[in-house]
């Protein structure tokens, strides 16, 4: 494994509500300089994508607005994490904010980064189980769609079109794996 490269300088070089581009100089072990520039995490608490289990099989999932790629997306609900909160407590928070649910059960099942060569934002992936009906007001501009799927469907849900997030997909098949795993082991 390489040495890992050294950070000679950072700064920021613009700055939007949502987002600071920081540059980096860089020096590698081998001598070599480059100047990268990434998207710097927009805040320290991170960040929580949920896997909601309704049941044994059944994930909710929710239907909201992206701006990015400006159409409705089907995907897994998120937020993040608040000052003071573990990921966890906001897992469980955003659950109910988006989703109408509490769990009184909540696995935490890995960290997913979406572009680490220039994002420095990461994700933890909880799965929540055991839901319960708790509604908590959230942030979102307008109700969204909970849209109950079966969890061994997900090359349906793929094929819809309607969910293209990477971090959802990759988090739904993780999850089914585990869940999996976790059946097989149970049984006798």
């Amino acid at each position: 494994m390489p040495k890992k490269p050294v950070i000679l300088n950072r700064m920021i070089v613009a700055r939007s509500r949502l987002f600071t581009v920081e540059a980096m100089e860089i020096r590698f072990s081998n001598g070599q300089q480059r100047d990268y520039e990434r998207l710097k995490r927009s805040n320290s608490g991170g960040a929580v994508l949920i896997v909601p289990m309704l049941d044994d099989d059944t994930v909710l999932l929710v239907k909201e607005y992206s701006a990015g790629v400006h159409r409705y997306e089907i995907g897994l609900p998120k937020g993040k994490v608040d000052s003071g909160e573990t990921a966890l407590e906001a897992a469980n928070r955003e659950l109910k904010e988006e989703v109408g649910f509490g769990a009184n059960k909540l696995h935490y099942l890995t960290t997913l980064s979406l572009a680490p060569a220039y994002l420095e934002h990461t994700i933890d992936v909880v799965i929540a189980q055991d839901l319960y009906a708790e509604k908590l007001l959230g942030d979102e501009p307008e109700e969204l769609e909970v849209i109950p799927w079966k969890l061994d469907n997900i090359q349906t849900l793929l094929a819809s079109g309607e969910c293209t997030e990477a971090r959802s997909i990759a988090a739904l098949y993780m999850s089914y794996d585990y869940l999996r795993s976790l059946k097989e082991q149970a049984a006798p």
